[in-house]
């Protein structure tokens, strides 16, 4: 008899789908697809479950890249949704949070800067924000860029004079600062001038951003004509330079376009598996930047599915504008409308436009030029990396082009707040998103040995033991040390302990003597000690990836022990917590003089009950 044919793995896939999908409802929710380590390979939505599920049985019918992953797939796991919609959000922020790999990805999600004018303090603060918008007041943008609000702000302060000095700072005024000296700010904080006279100017800087531009500049040249026409020349002059700031604003803005109020544009240029969006930032009328974004995608996705797929990932942690304008036609235009018209509580309705003609389509045009320009030049640029990374291969003798390098630096003073860095570079370039720091817990003070020991026994030991080793994508192909012959000997001890010696090139690189940039000798296992020609393309890239490893180690060295320094002896004591923090040290000073104060002291502070007042008293006395 014979037996019957084993399943392949396509089979076995489709077969567990099938299962799945049999037990469904036919409601909306959202799927994943599960890898044989419970990663996940897909995320999707659907109107109704149990049909889209359903539909990947039919394995002869889909793609051959869908065909790959049903063959991967060991599992699922589902949400069930009231909406279709709710399954849209849900399924971008789910597809953000994993990154699977058989969905568009938007691989650079930072946050936007915006402008901040502060509402609830009687002279507001004109500052730029980046991160949740908690505080009570109102917030202007996004700007494309950092060096695009600071700008802004700079040139704001000239044309209305507002201060941007934290509230603490204000408070502790007793004569003008420097801004107030440069005609930055009219020095609210020693009442030089009046809170109405400070509000007006408030007022004028709200309209402004709010686009009403035209309006604001006449108004100022009025009063320089009626300044002039009195004969009163330095205060003419004075408007004469914050007009000019206002112009100067305006004149960074690259393009603006008539009727476009509070819109973003998405352009998309798509070269067989590669694609650049490019996204416009419009608001109150004006032009506040752009940026660039090449999403990861395969080459049979049509432009449509990038930019929904996109689109409904770019605003899962960001407001939507009223309107959204995009160079083509999505599928689920109109479900993204339903979707984000929801998330603002209904409040407005946000509209997706696919111009055809008139200004908006021009504008759309324009945009498309600028995203084909972006893959172009992104394009050389990678084509660069990948050159250096073949030389580095050949100097190291590795086989192929390493896909991933991490590079590993420490520091620490005289073996205070002691910080271990790793940065990550590969074929696209530096891969921010995947540096990692480690506070160093025990390695003796100033061991430079002892850190680079732990580090590597925390960054191997666990991804052995996440079953993330050899073969897996963050395993690295080549290790930089910052270091000489005795990082290195550390670094191979640990790769010996772990069984993994063989599974990753280690290269040490050193400063040359005077550390001199230049003369860098390296070590590797295996091979004498060398030096590269100091005009070595090779030598270049290696340089500016060590340099970037010990500036980000500095930096999160500087950032711990700032937190150190600012610390307070509240920090440990349990149970307390930022309000309560807040009621002692307003009612003390300090926590030091928390720290002496009495038990029936303590029960005087708002807030703090009898016990909490007595864990607070044994916590400090106790030590």
């Amino acid at each position: 008899m014979t037996e019957p044919a084993k399943m392949t793995e396509r089979e076995r896939g489709a077969e567990l789908i099938r299962r799945f999908g049999a037990t469904l409802p036919d409601a909306p929710g959202v799927y994943r697809m599960l890898d044989k380590k419970g990663e996940p390979l897909y995320v999707g939505k659907a109107r109704s479950l149990r049909r889209r599920v359903t539909s990947y049985a039919n394995v002869g019918k889909q793609p051959v890249r869908i065909q790959r992953m049903i063959a991967l797939t060991h599992d699922m796991a589902f949400v069930r949704t009231h909406t279709e919609a709710e399954a849209l959000l849900l399924e971008s922020n789910l597809i953000k949070k994993f990154q699977p790999r058989y969905n568009v990805l938007l691989r650079d999600d930072k946050s936007f800067p915006y402008i901040f004018i502060s509402g609830d303090h009687d002279f507001p603060v004109l500052s730029k924000h980046r991160g949740a918008r908690n505080r009570k007041g109102d917030y202007f943008g996004p700007f494309a860029s950092a060096g695009a609000v600071n700008r802004t702000v700079v040139y704001l302060q000239k044309a209305f004079m507002l201060r941007n000095c934290t509230d603490s700072y204000f408070a502790q005024r007793k004569r003008p600062c420097l801004q107030y000296h440069i005609k930055r700010c009219t020095a609210p904080c020693v009442g030089l001038v009046t809170k109405e006279i400070y509000n007006a100017q408030v007022d004028e800087v709200r309209d402004f951003l709010a686009g009403k531009t035209k309006e604001v500049q006449e108004r100022l040249a009025k009063l320089m004509q009626d300044a002039s026409t009195r004969q009163d020349y330095e205060v003419a002059a004075d408007l004469r330079d914050r007009i000019q700031a206002l112009t100067a604003i305006q004149s960074r803005q690259d393009i603006n376009v008539k009727g476009v109020g509070d819109a973003d544009v998405f352009g998309l240029y798509q070269d067989g598996p590669k694609a650049c969006i490019q996204v416009f930032f419009f608001r109150g009328g004006q032009n506040f930047g752009n940026r660039a974004y090449f999403p990861k995608h395969t080459e049979e996705e049509s432009p449509g599915n990038i930019l929904s797929a996109f689109i409904a990932q770019f605003y899962d942690n960001k407001p939507v504008p009223p309107e959204i304008v995009t160079s083509h036609e999505m599928g689920e235009q109109a479900l993204l409308e339903e979707a984000f018209t929801a998330r603002e509580g209904g409040k407005r309705k946000i509209s997706i436009i696919t111009p055809k003609a008139g200004t908006r389509k021009r504008l759309t045009e324009f945009v498309v030029k600028n995203a084909k320009q972006a893959l172009e030049l992104e394009g050389t640029r990678l084509a660069g990396e990948v050159a250096m990374l073949d030389k580095v291969a050949a100097l190291i003798g590795l086989e192929e082009t390493p896909q991933r390098i991490e590079v590993y630096d420490n520091s620490h003073i005289s073996g205070s707040e002691m910080v271990g860095a790793m940065i990550v570079a590969g074929q696209e370039g530096l891969r921010k998103n995947a540096y990692r720091k480690f506070n160093i817990r025990t390695a003796d003070a100033a061991d430079d040995y002892g850190m680079m020991r732990e580090v590597m026994q925390r960054r191997f030991g666990r991804a052995l033991k996440e079953e993330k080793g050899p073969g897996h994508a963050d395993w690295p192909d080549l290790l930089l040390i910052d270091g000489g012959q005795g990082q290195l000997n550390t670094v191979l001890e640990v790769m010996k302990e772990l069984a993994i010696e063989d599974e990753v090139a280690v290269l040490s690189i050193a400063k040359g003597p005077d550390r001199n940039a230049g003369r860098e000798k390296f070590f590797m296992k295996g091979r004498e000690t060398f030096m590269l020609p100091p005009d070595d393309p090779a030598l270049h890239y290696l340089q500016r990836l060590r340099d970037e490893a010990h500036r980000f180690a500095v930096g999160a060295h500087r950032t711990r022990r700032a937190m150190q320094i600012s610390g307070s002896p509240l920090d440990d004591v349990p149970g307390i917590g930022a309000a309560r923090k807040k009621a002692l040290l307003m009612h003390f000073g300090s926590g030091q003089e928390v720290a002496r104060a009495g038990l029936k002291d303590l029960e005087q502070v708002k807030g703090i009950s009898k016990a909490v007042a007595k864990r607070i008293y044994e916590h400090f006395h106790e030590q």
